[in-house]
């Protein structure tokens, strides 16, 4: 054990017992990491992150990622430690309901914290996804700027879960590849996972597989060793041309009666257990008990993060004084502000009357857009020329993600919360279950990312059930805070683009890979998710309904029933979260409740249409997983045919 009488060790043992007492009051939570890493945390906070709790949202602040979410009592401790808008008392309520002080670190809940994490692996790769944008945003605004107007390091603190987790490897690989030398990671190497040993599962050489990747490794053979750690971090540091991982070993739940065992890893160690930790680090009886001499020891370090800051603020002042309009820009870029014109660039968008596929007019849209939008990078898992994620004129914008959706999806989200970016992603929609993980997050935080899915149906045709999306636009639907746009015509996917970069949190853009038959009437409400496309003169007898590539058969339908003297209304509904939003009034307008004939007709699974065509309504869907064929002849072999709809339709209307 460390001489008890430094200050240091002091303060480490003020991380650690805060979290002891706040997960034992709480009766849950992780104490064997808390106390483990205590003291690598205790270095890096207190020697070499660069922040300002007074200012946390500075744009050149380092960037701090704690990706094992579990630990997140020491997260809370080290904020309240170092200054940031957290209270003792929230301590105290760590993981009640209403409490800031979630279980897993919650972005937007307490100043400090960048990014929701949790789910092992995600934390590094958004580590990653925010390495990236520092290095892109260098790059770009650095000469122009004349100063190193972003210059700040990324530090990720993993855990042995972290690094068993798939996406790791991907976004380990990516990372190396790139030689982002601004982001380090410290591994709490503590050999212990809930079911055991980790030599149960994994017993690979962590350090020649980062090394392999192209990453700079070094180890620490003793994670209470002050020295070490901060001789380490300093190496990681030094090396610039390179990501670099710091193995410390460590022992989860160091200083109790459960160190070395998975019994303090995801269970509070218990009164008993709890009073013998306090002995050992010779603590006081009181609870939450922070030391004078510690709030003392932390203020300097915050002077000298204001200190940093204000010798930022003071170099940009300087420069908006000797050329104001060059810097502006530059702070306007990395707020991620887009052109004034925008908007109207957009509408003047203009296509030639023919036979579109949605993925070919979006990506001509994107095109249009990253002259616009500054801000607007991204790219796609390999698929580029088929998703239409490919920019023509701006190579350095676009992102080579490979094969990598997982950790594409999680990438994108650390570009999001860097700032300055505005990240779009893109693959097929039958693979963007690789990417639910990192989407879900991406919702939880209200984070602007764009997806762009493409080869939206069974009418991917020759490729197969593999690569034919079913259910993937229900589960993409039921995320909350997500938006979902399924455009059916060149219109309607150039509203989509505007509402995808207009609206708050993440949107996906579902696109076809199938060319659509033109459509002359233009729409007028897809920003109400549903509305009326053609209609009838006095109330319909019939309500068709659809979404996306079903458009234009759709509309064929309405026009051939309308001929035969039907009053038929025909409701394009690219998006149900949208049209949720919208009140009583306009729902009833678009959709009158006493019109309980509807027929809803999409080319994926029929869960959740019966919220919109009602009980006695009627849905031509996909049940099953799709065929391989001619996607003309699967589409007709599952009843998306004109003959088959007209069928459905007329046995709806013959007892009017």
């Amino acid at each position: 054990m460390p001489h008890s009488n430094s200050l240091d060790v002091l303060a480490c043992n003020t991380l650690r017992m805060l979290s002891v007492d706040a997960i034992e009051k709480a009766k849950s939570g992780h104490p064997g990491m808390a106390l483990g890493a205590a003291t690598m945390v205790h270095v890096l906070w207190s020697r070499f992150l660069k922040h300002d709790p007074g200012h946390p949202g500075w744009l050149n602040r380092d960037r701090f990622v704690l990706s094992a979410g579990h630990a997140s009592a020491l997260y809370y401790a080290l904020l309240h430690l170092s200054g940031y808008d957290l209270s003792l008392d929230a301590i105290k309520q760590f993981r009640q309901l209403g409490s800031p002080t979630a279980g897993h670190p919650e972005r937007g809940l307490i100043p400090g914290i960048e990014v929701t994490t949790g789910p092992l692996g995600q934390g590094l790769a958004m580590g990653v996804g925010m390495a990236m944008a520092e290095q892109r945003l260098a790059r770009q605004l650095n000469d122009r700027a004349g100063w190193p107007l972003v210059d700040h390091d990324t530090y990720v603190l993993v855990s042995d879960g972290d690094l068993m987790e798939g996406i790791a490897h991907e976004a380990v690989s990516l990372a190396g590849h790139l030689k982002l030398g601004k982001l380090i990671c410290l591994y709490d190497k503590n050999n212990i996972s809930i079911e055991g040993p980790t030599d149960l599962t994994f017993t690979e050489n962590v350090a020649m597989d980062f090394a392999a990747c192209g990453w700079h490794t070094i180890t620490v053979d003793d994670g209470e060793s002050i020295a070490k750690i901060e001789q380490a971090i300093q190496l990681a540091r030094n090396e610039t041309q390179r990501p670099s991982l710091i193995i410390i070993q460590t022992h989860i739940g160091y200083g109790s009666p459960k160190q070395d065992s998975q019994d303090c890893h995801g269970a509070p160690l218990g009164s008993t257990a709890a009073t013998a930790t306090r002995r050992h680090f010779n603590w006081p009886e009181e609870l939450f008990h922070v030391p004078e001499a510690v709030r003392q020891f932390w203020q300097p370090i915050r002077e000298r993060g204001e200190q940093s800051r204000k010798q930022w603020q003071h170099r940009l002042d300087q420069g908006m004084a000797t050329n104001p309009i060059v810097v502006q820009a530059c702070l306007d870029r990395l707020q991620g502000l887009p052109n004034k014109t925008w908007s109207q660039t957009l509408d003047a968008i203009a296509f030639k009357p023919g036979e579109w596929a949605t993925r070919s007019v979006s990506g001509s849209i994107l095109n249009a857009m990253v002259q616009e939008w500054p801000s607007l990078w991204g790219g796609s898992a390999d698929l580029g020329p088929s998703v239409g994620t490919d920019l023509n004129n701006e190579p350095e914008r676009t992102i080579h993600f490979g094969v990598r959706e997982h950790a594409m999806g999680a990438i994108a989200n650390g570009m999001a919360a860097h700032g300055g970016i505005l990240p779009y992603c893109g693959t097929f929609l039958s693979f963007s279950n690789y990417m639910i993980p990192a989407i879900r997050l991406a919702a939880l935080m209200q984070l602007r990312v764009l997806y762009l899915f493409s080869h939206d149906s069974i009418a991917v045709g020759e490729d197969g059930p593999t690569h034919q999306p079913v259910e993937h636009l229900l589960h993409l639907r039921s995320i909350p805070g997500m938006t979902v746009l399924r455009p059916g015509d060149v219109w309607e996917t150039k509203l989509a683009w505007k509402l995808a970069l207009e609206l708050p949190g993440p949107v996906a853009l579902i696109l076809t890979r199938q060319k659509l038959p033109w459509i002359d009437e233009e729409p007028v409400a897809v920003q109400k998710g549903a509305y009326i496309r053609r209609d009838c003169v006095g109330d319909p007898e019939l309500i068709l309904i659809t979404s996306g590539s079903e458009l234009s058969l759709v509309s064929a339908c309405h026009q051939e029933l309308t001929n035969q003297g039907f009053r038929v209304r025909l409701v394009s509904f690219p998006s149900w979260e949208l049209f949720a939003k919208q009140d009583k009034e306009y729902q009833d307008a678009v959709l009158p409740p006493k019109v309980t004939r509807r027929l809803a007709v999409e080319a994926a699974s029929p869960m959740g249409w019966h919220q919109w065509v009602g009980l006695q309504g009627h849905i031509i869907a996909v049940n099953h997983y799709g065929i391989s064929g001619p996607f003309e002849e699967v589409l007709h072999h599952f009843g998306f045919s004109k003959n088959a709809i007209m069928q459905t339709a007329h046995a709806m209307l013959q007892d009017r």
